[in-house]
């Protein structure tokens, strides 16, 4: 039996993923195989080349302060915020790693912006490709290849469960970041509980926009059902927020725990 994980996307959330990941290690859970969508992308990455360690490190002790000069703020080459800074931390991680180079099959996925196709990548340098399942449409550029322009794969694919059967998992476990959506719903001020909800412009725009996001994933985990979803508790949390990682890891520790007895 052959094990994949995978892990969604999330932005800030995906720290839940090392939660999940440090559960499965407690409990003797074998994982052979990863793949990825944006940050899901990276955090696999840092799992199939053995360094979660220094993942979690930097995921606990980063600060508000370094989220926004990680950002270069401007209008560049396809996005509000540049990544040359992102880049240059991946890379002091993970190097010019090439996935061959890697201790476990890892895909990650990204979105072709001219055939709106699916793209799964598993070759060639690593960074490159997470950075591509990473840029998120709008804010952070694109990655031009030959014959495609990558961006965030979590707008065709945001838990990607099939390019694990094609690597020929027999139990898939999906981590979904999305799955939390009434929690969403109330932290942007839309409870029911509530005599009038918020109708802010932007809190509206985004809860739509998690509203589409959760709906995405619930259609592909219908058609492409993996063995088990594993949903943290994590809409109260917002995406753009990295500096939540004590409660993320262990919020994604405890929604593994909650389904461990599907899995071990």
């Amino acid at each position: 039996m052959k094990t994949g994980i995978a892990l969604g996307g999330g932005a800030g959330l995906g720290w839940a993923h090392i939660g999940v990941f440090r559960a499965f290690e407690a409990e003797g859970v074998k994982v052979d195989m990863i793949s990825g969508t944006s940050i899901g992308a990276i955090v696999g990455a840092c799992i199939a080349a053995g360094i979660v360690d220094e993942l979690e490190e930097v995921a606990r002790e980063i600060t508000l302060r370094e989220m926004l000069t990680m950002g270069e703020f401007g209008f560049k080459k396809g996005g509000l915020i540049g990544a040359g800074k992102i880049e240059q931390k991946l890379r002091k991680h993970l190097n010019y790693k090439t996935f061959e180079e890697l201790k476990l099959p890892f895909v990650a996925v990204a979105a072709d912006v001219y055939s709106g196709d699916r793209v799964a990548m598993q070759d060639g340098d690593v960074v490159t490709a997470v950075r591509a399942s990473s840029a998120i449409p709008g804010m952070l550029p694109p990655v031009a290849t030959e014959s495609l322009l990558l961006v965030d794969g979590g707008v065709v694919d945001p838990v990607p469960v099939q390019p694990l059967r094609d690597l020929g998992a027999d139990f898939i476990i999906a981590v979904d970041l999305q799955g939390d959506y009434e929690g969403k719903s109330q932290r942007l001020g839309f409870d029911p509980a509530m005599k009038l909800p918020s109708l802010a412009a932007m809190k509206t725009a985004r809860a739509g926009w998690s509203m589409a996001l959760h709906s995405l994933t619930q259609a592909n985990l219908k058609v492409d059902k993996p063995d088990v979803v594993i949903t943290p508790r994590i809409g109260h949390i917002d995406m753009a927020d990295f500096t939540r990682a004590d409660e993320l890891i262990a919020l994604g520790k405890a929604a593994a725990y909650d389904v461990m007895d599907s899995i071990t």
